[in-house]
């Protein structure tokens, strides 16, 4: 992967300084960063995204040593979990330093913390936090949910984001399609018995190595406590099925019978049977289906299809958070803005 140049990273580093917006890539999605101690330059987030302003952001770090700078009373468990995932695709929910803006935290008294595993990103934080130069400036973060309209299907590659939100971000740092393809976990560290918020790649298995357990995935009710939490979320514009592999096929004749044409996502091959359906095959592991998921659901979105339809993934703890996914996009699909 080529990394931009120092012109871009310094053009980014201006922006962020000046209250703008920076696409950038990570291991995740793109995200829409703006420096996260600037609750002016947050509220463009939100505007740019048509996102509700209730809604907490994840700040990104360049380290963990930034850590205590954010959050005000960091665990035991939290700094083990740093040790083992970050940089990578884990966001930590801690208690805020009392000077943390409300914008990036939703009103709460919490701020998610990551530090990406992606080369641009890290770059881009550490120029970012040297430039600052005041009391606290090496610890700066960027406050960055996903590069695009709000519960709409996250970009995991610069043009996505050039797709989604065109002008309105003054630079899309170009660091390549996102390893990942799907936010991160998200565990709250805030309590006296931390939980999953948001499944992802780290899976429950993966933190189960560091808790010594199977960690609880709580669901969340009433006001958003963290990103990506709403029941419609991750969402095309065309209206969405998951359906059992068993029904699968049945399902499409009928569909074929009403004359629907369906677009399909299925970790299998076609049936050697002609459908008259868009059938687009991803990865049968869960890794190599999550890096898919995201770009085969905005090629369907475009492809003109009445309807797609998406294989119900194995009841297994590995496909937890596609399963989540893929339940989110099927319940806000289908209304157009």
């Amino acid at each position: 992967m080529t990394l931009p140049s120092d012109a871009d990273f310094q053009h980014a580093v201006e922006l962020l300084h000046a209250g703008e917006l920076v696409a950038i890539p990570t291991e995740t999605v793109y995200g829409l960063g703006a420096d996260a101690a600037n609750p002016a330059a947050v509220a463009k987030i939100f505007a740019t995204k048509g996102r509700p302003a209730d809604h907490p952001l994840i700040v990104h770090l360049a380290g963990h040593d930034a850590v205590e700078h954010w959050a005000e009373r960091v665990p035991d468990i939290a700094w083990e979990l740093m040790e083992t995932f970050w940089p990578g695709p884990l966001t930590l929910i801690l208690k805020k330093q009392a000077w943390v803006p409300d914008a990036v935290t939703g009103g709460q008294d919490t701020v998610g913390l990551r530090v990406p595993g992606h080369p641009v990103a890290l770059e881009l934080l550490r120029r970012f936090a040297a430039s600052r130069g005041q009391s606290g400036g090496e610890h700066a973060g960027i406050a960055a949910p996903s590069a695009n309209r709000f519960g709409r299907i996250s970009p995991t590659t610069a043009a996505h984001v050039a797709e989604e939100l065109g002008e309105r971000v003054p630079l899309i740092l170009d660091g390549g399609p996102c390893r990942v393809g799907i936010e991160s976990t998200i565990v709250d560290c805030s309590r006296e018995q931390a939980v999953v918020l948001r499944p992802g790649h780290v899976s429950p298995l993966h933190l189960a190595a560091v808790f010594g357990r199977q960690p609880a995935i709580e669901t969340a009710t009433g006001a958003p406590r963290v990103s990506g939490s709403l029941a419609a979320h991750y969402a095309p514009q065309t209206p969405m099925h998951l359906v059992a592999s068993d029904c699968l096929l049945d399902f499409l004749d009928t569909q074929r019978h009403r004359g629907g044409h369906c677009g399909v996502l299925s970790p299998n091959e076609p049936p050697p049977v002609n459908l008259p359906h868009d059938w687009r095959q991803l990865p049968a592991d869960p890794v190599g289906y999550a890096h898919d998921l995201y770009g085969a659901l905005r090629a369907l979105d475009h492809a003109g299809v009445a309807l797609i339809v998406v294989e119900t993934p194995p009841a297994e703890p590995a496909w937890t958070a596609i399963t989540d996914r893929l339940r989110r996009a099927v319940a806000g699909a289908g209304q157009k803005n």
